[in-house]
């Protein structure tokens, strides 16, 4: 089966330091897999200020 260059040397990479995808599992969980706050998001939506159309025409 055909393997990149990259995909060969990721697979040997990850081989010589396998401490890299428990860092990336936790750094994901740091990110990505959080817990939504629908009331923190309600209030980031309401305090946004509408953008002109243009923003460079002065007033």
């Amino acid at each position: 089966m055909y393997q990149s260059d990259f995909t060969e040397f990721m697979n040997g990479f990850l081989k010589q330091n396998p401490q890299i995808d428990s860092e990336r599992r936790e750094l994901r969980l740091t990110w990505w897999d959080r817990k939504i706050d629908l009331d923190e998001q309600r209030r980031f939506k309401e305090a946004c200020v509408p953008q002109k159309p243009y923003v460079y025409q002065p007033d």
